[in-house]
This record gives structure tokens, sequence and C-alpha cells, in this order.
């Protein structure tokens, strides 16, 4: 095991990163289902108007995004620096911090925490980096039940369903589908439930209070963990996870190791950018910070485990590690016209619509998810959406590159793709070649109606089965520019 910034370098995430099938073939499905797709548009639609309004209010929004990349952008050059001051201030105040590089070490490191109480239950908030590495699965295989207490994550537990939104893991169901799934899954909920927001989430209460009264061990994520004091830090907007994060006797955080920020100052800026991005707003409603292991008050055993499961990867590439940046505020997904019609089960992973498509690809190896950075129109509403200012689209670039320059080293006949590029390549170096090529390409017009072609033979079938391409025009730049200009410059 080579080592990175004083890490163990972990070249490959697993877990619940890699899609089952491409992109493409998931998200044509996904158009399909108009449901889907109606759901989609009112949740995304409701969710950026409440951050437009929330972020007007702020006359130094941009200086906050840009404060928040900074902070980012100097702590992964020197996270090895923070992650061991971390481990330190942890284990000075009572915790066991634990190093995983990957989910199967991470796995059986929480597993074998929870068997070593006997505890057979578990109940967990805050978690996406557990559905990353399949924690629910594994605790299974080893007897033990997991009870998610976020209201979404609940709702996509007992529908044996997956994440579609990183905020909302929920947001492909309408109200009528959750409490279709309240009442076959529920056994003890009223019959007469009906759909109202109000009565689902008092189902899911009631559902929830035996386990938060009577089960002794809590698993977490965290958003945030300062280096300086060892703090973790969970916002949430219900109260579950006060609850999972007070009543156990013991308590188990996972957190990948980008989570970490230098100092308590820090906080203070994602603080504001967090709640606006994510929810709409001001101010969060339940923000829980511990530090180790305080007697007679709250768990008395305390541990976190740091997973890199490919992190170390995505940091040794100086441009794509601004994915490490991500603070999980879901801004991107709420304003990407793919992500609104495909939803978040296309993109085949736990961190789906703009960010999934530049993050699991870094995680799990770029040829694992080679569609995902192509699931992409590059309008860059994502980047003006991102708090911390991560430039989503030039990474979808970067990884586009970084494909088909592995894809040409896997194979020695080059595809057809690149035979073309590199015949264009060829035409347009030549001034000759490229006004020869403007003129044939006039030819085209016999082809076009109504001013499009939507018909091409292969292999340029591949393009008009998905659009139309531009009749050629009858004059060419350079016949216009010499019948208004002459030869002149």
């Amino acid at each position: 095991m080579s080592t990175f910034l004083g890490l163990p370098y972990a070249p490959r995430g697993v877990g619940h990163l890699r899609g089952d099938e491409p992109f493409p073939v998931a998200a044509r499905r996904a158009l399909a289902n108009t449901q889907l797709r109606r759901n989609l548009g009112k949740a995304t639609a409701t969710i950026r108007a409440k951050r437009a309004a929330v972020v007007a209010e702020l006359p130094d929004w941009e200086e906050l995004r840009e404060a928040g990349r900074a902070i980012k952008a100097h702590t992964m050059r020197h996270l090895g620096h923070y992650l061991t001051e971390l481990e330190s201030q942890v284990t000075a105040r009572g915790g066991t911090v634990h190093w995983a590089r990957d989910a199967i070490e991470a796995n059986r490191i929480v597993t074998d925490l929870v068997k070593a109480t006997g505890a057979a239950e578990v109940v967990k908030v805050k978690s996406i980096v557990t559905d990353e590495i399949g924690l629910n699965d594994a605790l299974a295989q080893a007897g033990i039940h997991a009870y998610e207490t976020d209201l979404a994550e609940l709702i996509v537990q007992l529908g044996k369903d997956r994440p579609s939104h990183i905020l909302v893991p929920a947001i492909h169901r309408n109200r009528a589908e959750i409490r279709d799934i309240f009442l076959r899954e529920m056994r003890d909920v009223d019959p007469g439930l009906t759909d109202t927001p109000a009565a689902l989430t008092e189902a899911a209460r009631l559902h929830l209070r035996r386990a938060f009264l009577s089960t002794r061990v809590g698993i977490s994520g965290a958003n945030f963990a300062i280096a300086e004091t060892g703090t973790l830090c969970v916002l949430e907007s219900e109260g579950n996870g006060r609850m999972c994060l007070t009543l156990p006797e013991t308590l188990i955080t996972v957190m990948g190791i980008e989570k970490v920020v230098p100092a308590w100052r820090d906080l203070d800026v994602f603080m504001q950018l967090l709640p606006r991005s994510s929810t709409g707003e001001r101010m969060n409603p339940y923000t829980s910070m511990w530090t180790g292991v305080t007697p007679g008050d709250g768990p008395q055993a305390f541990h976190l485990v740091l997973l890199d499961n490919g992190r170390t990867a995505a940091l040794a590439d100086e441009t794509g590690r601004q994915a490490l940046h991500c603070i999980r505020c879901s801004a991107c997904l709420n304003v990407c016209p793919v992500y609104e019609r495909t939803g978040g089960h296309a993109y085949g992973s736990v961190y789906p619509g703009p960010i999934g498509a530049v993050l699991s690809p870094q995680l799990t190896g770029v040829e694992d998810n080679a569609s995902l950075p192509y699931a992409s129109s590059l309008c860059g509403a994502c980047y003006d959406a991102c708090p911390v200012k991560i430039d989503i689209p030039s990474l979808l670039v970067h990884l586009r590159a970084r494909h088909v320059e592995e894809a040409a080293r896997a194979h020695r006949v080059p595809s057809p793709e690149a035979v073309t590029m590199a015949a264009a390549s060829w035409v347009m170096a030549s001034p000759a070649r490229w006004a020869a090529a403007q003129g044939a390409s006039r030819l085209g017009r016999v082809l076009g109606r109504g001013g499009r072609i939507r018909r091409l033979p292969p292999p340029l079938s591949a393009w008009t089965t998905a659009r139309d391409a531009p009749e050629p025009p009858r004059q060419t730049f350079r016949e216009w520019w010499r019948k208004e200009h002459g030869d002149r410059p």
C-alpha cells in the first residue's frame, strides 16, 4: 500500500457506486416514466424557488462561496495533517478512531463493533456514506437490523427502493405512493392512514419510537468534523438525528475523510452556505455536535470510522480533487435539466446528478462509470448553484478526456470516434483542406428538409437518432466575406 499526502493510498472505491447499466440505457427507461417526471419537476422547482429567495437575502453570498471554496481547497492540500489532528483530538476525548481503506474494511469494522455490544438492532441517521458502502446489507448478513430514521430514508427502506436524491432520497415518490408503502410495510400503522404530510409523518414517528427508546447502538454519518477539537457535527431537520446521537449507549460514526475542516471558525461559513443551498432555510433546524465521550451524558462509547474508499485516488488528481469539496447540499441536482428529467436512479450510484457524475467515476475508476461524465449538457447551472464553487462542467470535460485516453490505451485498434476526430483534426489543420471541406459540405443540402437533416446513413445515424443536424448554408463564411470585403483581411 503506497501513500499520498501521508495517507494510505487506496486506488479504488467499492460498494454501491457502480451502475448495473450505462446511464444512457437507464435514462431512456426513466424518461418513459411520466409520473416520475412529474414528481421530480414539482419537487425540484419548489426547492429551487426556496433557495433563490433566501440566497438573495445575503449581499455577501458570492464572498461566502469563495470562502467555502478556499477552506476546502486548503484542507485538501493538507488533508493528512488535519486527519491526524482529528484522530489525536478524538482519542484524547475518549473516542476511538478506525481507518478503513474501502467499503469491505469499513463494513467489517462497523459490524464487529455492533456485534461486540450484543445488539441485534441499530438506529441510523445522516448516512449517505453508509449507503455508499452498502452497510445495511453487511449488517443484515450478520443478523443485525438497521432502522433508517430520516423520513425519506425510511420510505426508501420500507419500499425496498434506492435513494434518488442526496438530500431528499424519496423525491421520486409522491404522497399517495408513500401512503401505500406505509400501509403495506408498517405492521402497527392505522388502516385509515391518509396521505397528508402530517399523517404520514405521525405514522413514521410512531413506527420509530420503540426503536429510539430501546436500541443500544446508533450509527451516523457526519456533515463536518473539526480537527482542532475532534468535534463531529450533524445537520438534520426532523429531530431524529438528535435521538440517534444522544440515546444509544454506543455511537458509531462513519465519515468520508474529506469531511474534516481545520477549525471552528471555518464552520461559520458552511453553516451559512449549507442550509440555504440544501433546504432553502436561513438556519438549520437541528444541529448536533459532540466531542468524544462525556461521562453520564450521551453515548458512553464513541467510534469514528474514517473512510477512504477511493477518495485518496481522487485527491491525487489535481483537477479532479475539486469533487471532494462537495458538502452534499444537492443544489446542483435541483438545477440540472438532465437530473430533473431522468431522476437519480439512472446514475446507478448513491451520488446522483452533476456531483455524482464527477465523484462516482473518480471513486471507482473512470472506466467503471464511463458514461456518467457524459450525462450532462454542460450548461453550467451546477457551477452557478454550487455553494463552494466546484467547477463541475470543467470536471466533466476533464473526466471525458481521461475516459478517451484510457480507452485508447486499452484498445490498439482506434475506435470510429477516434478515427473521425483524427480526420477532422487533419482537415482543420490546413486552410486549403478546410475550405474544400466547407464547399463539399453543401452537398448535405440534398438530405435536408425544412432547414434540418433528420436522417443520416450509418455510422452518422448515431447522431441523427437523438438530434437533428442543421442543413448546411448555401454560402460559406469565406464566400460571404469575399463578396462583402474582397481580399481584405
